[in-house]
């Protein structure tokens, strides 16, 4: 239904066995390409997340490949866009924690020879950071970085509380929300996009708010994500004041609590740097996000398949220039939704 709203047409697809066991599943999203209003009779295809299978059965994955390839070819698609959760590792590369995983490296010397590129648009991130939850609270604590347990202990002894937010606190959230990009360059939708996300899927019992106050102000919140034991952290949100007492230290603590609390096994931070150093933009955030004790996982990220190279090469040219000014298009209209608050 949200993919929908937004020009988006889903199309499930699954792959049995001789049995009628379901082997792999994919979310297939298509959408026409317009421009000035007039279909161009153009569309792309887009599979979040996915397909899902074991990407470890070699036949069956040249099964669904073969599939999919066809499929964009009959639809007339500029291209094929996936990002399946198949990892090429975990760990830092070239610690002692860095582990390569042969399953990730057959997968995409596989997707080369069959003609898929490595994306220059990627739309999830590639790598992350996931909490194993399934420990007590005691072990989680001594997993994290000793400075984030001080920062953890600071903010409770600096006032700060914590509490599950409720579908009247919405408003303030987007608000925090809004200030967060403006402040840190990162373009956000309107309003009514996020109030529907986050309404839906709180009705069905799929995602929380978590709100820090200091004083009774709202000065930051995180919105988690959760379904069949795993879970994930999609928003965060933060005003300038009281940055000094750590709220979101005890934000994400209250947070894993909160996770374990509805079955949650695994909390996935969301997002790592593409490249481990400082020359990152991410590289302070992932400081963050490591100090809580988590994993760092690499995945293939997302590839495209072509059915029409000539035309996918036309669109990836166009394109870049076409987010660049919706991205300036959408700063422009955050910074004007803060600067009347």
């Amino acid at each position: 239904m949200i993919k929908s709203s937004g020009g988006w047409r889903p199309i499930p697809r699954v792959w049995m066995d001789d049995h009628g066991e379901v082997q792999a599943a994919a979310l297939i999203l298509e959408r026409q390409l317009t421009f000035g209003g007039i279909n161009t009779g153009l569309k792309v295809l887009y599979i979040p997340r996915g397909p899902l299978m074991d990407w470890s059965n070699a036949p069956l994955r040249k099964r669904v490949l073969t599939d999919l390839r066809d499929f964009a070819r009959t639809q007339k698609s500029i291209q094929l866009k996936m990002d399946p959760e198949v990892l090429i590792g975990t760990g830092i590369p070239g610690t002692p924690d860095g582990i390569d995983l042969q399953t990730g490296a057959e997968v995409g010397q596989e997707l080369t020879s069959a003609g898929w590129v490595f994306s220059s648009e990627q739309i999830q991130f590639r790598n992350s950071v996931i909490l194993d939850l399934e420990p007590d609270e005691e072990i989680l604590l001594s997993r994290m970085k000793q400075k984030t347990r001080y920062n953890i202990r600071l903010a409770q002894k600096k006032g700060i509380s914590v509490r599950v937010a409720e579908e009247k606190d919405l408003e303030v959230l987007y608000k925090m929300y809004v200030e967060t990009s403006v402040r840190d360059g990162f373009v956000i939708r309107g309003a009514a996009y996020y109030f529907n996300v986050w309404r839906t899927f709180m009705a069905s019992g799929m995602c929380k708010g978590i709100i820090a106050e200091a004083d009774g102000e709202s000065i930051a919140a995180v919105i988690l994500f959760y379904f069949g034991g795993r879970s994930w952290y999609l928003y965060g949100m933060s005003k300038d004041v009281h940055r000094e007492k750590m709220p979101n230290y005890l934000l994400q603590w209250e947070a894993m609590r909160q996770m374990k609390s509805v079955g949650c096994y695994e909390y996935d931070l969301w997002g790592a740097p593409d490249v481990f150093d400082e020359s990152d933009s991410m590289w302070g955030v992932f400081r963050f996000k490591e100090g809580l004790g988590g994993k760092v996982i690499r995945s293939i990220g997302a590839w495209d398949y072509a059915p029409f190279p000539w035309l996918y090469r036309l669109y990836t040219r166009i394109l870049p220039a076409l987010l660049n000014v919706m991205r300036s298009t959408g700063k422009k209209r955050t910074r004007r939704e803060f600067s009347r608050e």
